[in-house]
């Protein structure tokens, strides 16, 4: 098919063989979620899909959530906590893949919602296409909306209309992430937004081997982008269900919307830095990496000169040096027709972006 994706239509849903019940990991790690933690465990204990491996990896927190944790261990045998000394997102998911069992893989954020079909039609999907990775789609809610998103979950989404499964999926990443523009392929018959997903973990359902040798890197703060390339060159065929089954709760204090400090930026440039070297390689035009890379050392120069002097070290300045010669240089390996293609989907993203913040802002 020359559009890199066939179409599977479901008009109803399918029960799974009774002996198709392998057991299935979940990872969530857990930091300071005390207000949402106790929401995001019951959506996953609550699956339609039973034969779970919840694990719970605590990284370090301060409130009570290592208690509520412990609790939830008491509770149901499918529960697994692991304490450990704050290190990050990337070791607390390092660490829940080291002690996972099962023959699939899913990730939850501490704080958001699992619809209860989620791992039914993300197996499902897996299983009847073949494919390495199924997904989903998602929807934002913000925290006032939590008793009501939490009883939509509880209900159950209908069965998936329609599964569509495509090949080279490191070339979707890259360059389908325009939302105007996939709208646009949708109403031209193109299917495009089937090919969309960015480089979070939740809402995913992963074959184990395609984590073998492949841990997320510690010590930084963009560690899912940093992943991304080797983790989606790894697969084969990717199958997409065109229903929501995951609820991501847009929380003002989350590390996605309040950090900003050098620090910060600087990671930012080079883990699209990084991404956007090892998709060259794979020979693909890193469109999205493009967008990331050149809005990252925006985004750090403007930070820098608006931060006070005394929350600013020698160094912040060379990085930012650092960062826009390493921009250059890797934009230098790209075609003419290669660069007026990234900057033409940039600049798209780029006032897209200014619709999006002020909508998840917004949200209370």
């Amino acid at each position: 098919c020359n559009t890199g994706y066939v179409r599977i239509y479901k008009e109803e849903a399918q029960v799974l063989p009774i002996n198709a019940t392998p057991l299935i990991s979940v990872i969530v790690p857990v930091y300071n979620a005390e207000d949402y933690l106790r929401y995001c465990v019951d959506s996953i204990l609550q699956q339609s899909y039973t034969n779970l491996e919840v694990i719970l990896v605590d990284d370090g927190a301060k409130d009570s959530s290592p208690a509520i944790c412990d609790e939830y261990a008491t509770q149901d045998s499918r529960v697994t906590v692991i304490h450990q000394e704050n290190g990050g997102i990337a070791k607390a998911q390092n660490t829940g893949l080291d002690a996972a069992h099962g023959e699939y893989i899913a990730f939850s954020d501490n704080d958001d919602i699992l619809d209860r079909r989620n791992i039914e039609y993300l197996l499902h999907a897996l299983q009847n296409t073949g494919a390495d990775m199924s997904k989903a789609r998602w929807r934002q809610f913000g925290v006032s909306q939590l008793g009501e998103v939490s009883k939509e979950a509880e209900t159950g989404a209908q069965a998936p209309g329609k599964i569509t499964v495509f090949e080279h999926p490191l070339a979707a990443y890259q360059t389908v992430f325009c939302k105007s523009l996939r709208l646009l392929g949708s109403k031209l018959g193109r299917n495009t937004e089937a090919r969309y997903f960015n480089e979070a973990n939740w809402c995913r359902l992963y074959r184990r081997e395609l984590w073998d040798g492949l841990r997320f890197p510690e010590g930084h703060y963009a560690q899912d982008i940093r992943m991304a390339g080797p983790l989606y060159a790894r697969m084969g065929k990717v199958a997409d269900i065109d229903c929501v089954l995951y609820y991501w709760l847009q929380e003002p204090d989350s590390v996605t919307h309040s950090k900003r400090t050098a620090a910060f930026w600087h990671d930012n440039v080079l883990s699209a830095a990084e991404n956007f070297q090892f998709t060259l390689e794979q020979g693909i035009t890193p469109c999205r990496n493009y967008f990331g890379l050149t809005a990252s050392v925006r985004d750090e120069g403007k930070g820098l000169k608006a931060l006070g002097s005394e929350e600013l070290h020698d160094s912040d300045w060379q990085n930012h040096l650092d960062d826009v010669a390493t921009m250059r240089a890797l934009i230098s390996k790209l075609s003419i027709g290669e660069r007026l293609k990234c900057a033409v989907l940039a600049t798209i993203r780029s006032c897209e972006n200014v619709v999006y913040d002020n909508r998840i802002h917004s949200m209370k």
